[in-house]
């Protein structure tokens, strides 16, 4: 199978929304132990969205939005990027860091870093997944942080994996901490030979 996101049938789709659920799993473990209080979560909802819907679906376009970016490399050549929005880095930098940050321009070198470590704890909780499901090797780069408008952050993974088709792997998580219930969104770019790989090593192509 040559696959392009366009291509996934439904059986496909519900193996990408498995190792979705087990990455998202995995990733609410880890933010538990990082931020030493129980972190639950619903099931995260994972589809195919065009590029064009990502940043609607995110807040719209000119929504301020964190953005953690990571380069994958190894057998898995392409991008994770978390888009968080301001009630999840509050609630992270609250536990953290013991106060709140109202507004953008307040985020600080240390903030920043906090949410940086976030993002790394996060991609490395997918990346497990998806190596132990399919048994390749996959590095993560070190975390690009910016904040800006979400349409901006989307340009930098557009430019460089619009070739591959014009849908992502979206994933929309909810997570809930014993106080505090917050969104975050997960968008995972692969180059065509990387998503073809991964769909043989699962027995799907």
């Amino acid at each position: 199978m040559n696959a392009r996101y366009e291509d996934l049938s439904a059986f496909h789709m519900d193996v990408l929304r498995e190792i979705g659920n087990i990455g998202a799993g995995n990733a609410a473990t880890a933010l538990s132990v990082m931020l030493g209080q129980p972190i639950d979560m619903t099931l995260p909802k994972v589809n195919l969205l065009e590029f064009n819907d990502v940043a609607d679906a995110v807040g719209g376009p000119e929504a301020l939005t964190y953005g953690v970016l990571l380069n994958l490399h190894g057998d898995i050549d392409g991008m994770i990027m978390f888009l968080l929005n301001r009630d999840f880095a509050h609630l992270i930098l609250n536990i953290l860091m013991g106060g709140a940050y109202e507004s953008f321009d307040e985020m600080d070198e240390l903030a920043l870093s906090a949410i940086q470590e976030v993002g790394n704890i996060l991609a490395a909780a997918y990346v497990k997944s998806i190596a132990e499901l399919t048994g390749l090797f996959i590095n993560v780069s070190v975390p690009q942080v910016s904040i800006d408008m979400a349409g901006a952050l989307l340009s930098v993974p557009i430019i460089k994996f619009g070739t591959v088709g014009d849908k992502v792997l979206f994933i929309e998580e909810n997570f809930q901490s014993p106080t505090q219930s917050v969104m975050s969104h997960m968008i995972l770019f692969a180059e065509m030979k990387s998503l073809n790989l991964m769909l043989s090593k699962l027995g799907l192509a």
